[in-house]
């Protein structure tokens, strides 16, 4: 993979999750919802099973899902990572957002 690629993609999941994880925190007034939400998340983007197969074929499903996680590439959970990193860090700015006193958070 192209540096210039990783670092974008780096880039782009961090601010998309700390994004979504951000409305989620402000519309649900759960801190951590995001960071509890994004391994189902980081499941359907890696996983190429269809989600009834889960409850229909259990065994064959979740034997494809840790063949994909074990084949994963490192840049692959990298840019994984930062999409996780994304929204811990939306939970840590809406925790210091209502410690200083903002209502709306």
């Amino acid at each position: 993979m192209n540096i210039a690629l990783l670092l974008i993609s780096i880039l782009l999941f961090f601010v998309l999750f700390f994004g979504i994880g951000f409305i989620l925190n402000m519309i649900l007034r759960m801190t951590w919802v995001m960071a509890v939400i994004y391994p189902i998340v980081v499941i359907f983007i890696i996983d190429k099973v269809r989600f009834l197969d889960y409850f229909l074929k259990s065994k064959y499903a979740f034997q494809e899902l840790g063949q994909r996680l074990i084949s994963l590439g490192t840049a692959d959970i990298i840019i994984l990572l930062s999409g996780l990193a994304g929204a811990i860090a939306a939970g840590i700015t809406i925790k210091l957002l209502r410690k200083n006193g903002y209502q709306m958070f």
